[in-house]
């Protein structure tokens, strides 16, 4: 893993943040922005959702930035985790996706945030006051889908003829994705760190769960889900 550290000392007063993006340009481009803020302090970044769960653990950050789309654990996943062992740590997406699907997926995670990525430096610095301040931040291109999630009882409002991906167990997401990424069963259980066997258990589950029965269609039943993503 390549976790970085930031390794200086945080003030009472100031917000910490930590930035999770696999694109080393978007890394580079928003922390210099926050480290040109006062009152903000980048304690840490990672490239991926396990670096980023890993991280988070050991710096309890007050903000996280997270990419929505990442190889090896995906943005919503890691949110999940995240939020599981610290609630008190606000998330913020960071998206180029404004699809239904994506933004109430970080929501629903527990995300407190959902921005897209063309969004510019203003309105970046408003999420995270209004996240740390305990409020929902939503970007204002985006505020249709929380009118349509309230309306739909908080779930998205697409129908496929598939299941949604919440329905799955939270090791069957990280499988589905790992499946989707290419990769064998033999080398998502060295991933993981799971036996083989149980990894075509999983795999045998997804199946059944989805009714979907070759790889193609896992493929695109999981990028329809967000659980992988093609562009970013």
């Amino acid at each position: 893993m390549n976790l970085t550290l930031q390794l200086k000392t945080t003030m009472p007063d100031q917000t910490s943040v930590m930035i999770v993006d696999d694109h080393a340009m978007i890394l580079a481009g928003i922390r210099s922005i926050l480290e040109h803020t006062e009152g903000i302090s980048v304690v840490g970044q990672a490239t991926d959702g396990r670096e980023a769960v890993a991280l988070a653990s050991r710096l309890a950050p007050d903000v996280v930035l997270m990419d929505v789309g990442m190889p090896e654990l995906n943005g919503v996943e890691a949110t999940r985790k995240i939020h599981a062992l610290d609630p008190k740590i606000a998330i913020i997406a960071l998206s180029m996706h404004s699809d239904q699907r994506y933004v109430t997926g970080m929501l629903d995670a527990g995300a407190r945030g959902y921005l897209l990525k063309t969004c510019e430096a203003d309105e970046l610095l408003r999420a995270i006051d209004a996240v740390r301040r305990g409020r929902i931040y939503v970007a204002s291109d985006l505020t249709h889908v929380l009118v349509e999630r309230r309306q739909s009882g908080g779930h998205p409002s697409m129908h496929t003829g598939t299941p949604p991906a919440d329905t799955l167990t939270p090791r069957e997401r990280e499988v589905l994705q790992l499946i989707a990424e290419g990769l064998t069963s033999k080398e998502i259980g060295a991933r993981l760190g799971i036996a083989l066997k149980t990894i075509e258990t999983h795999r045998t589950n997804l199946i059944r769960k989805l009714d979907l029965h070759t790889i193609a269609d896992l493929t695109r039943y999981a990028i329809r889900e967000g659980l992988v993503s093609l562009s970013e």
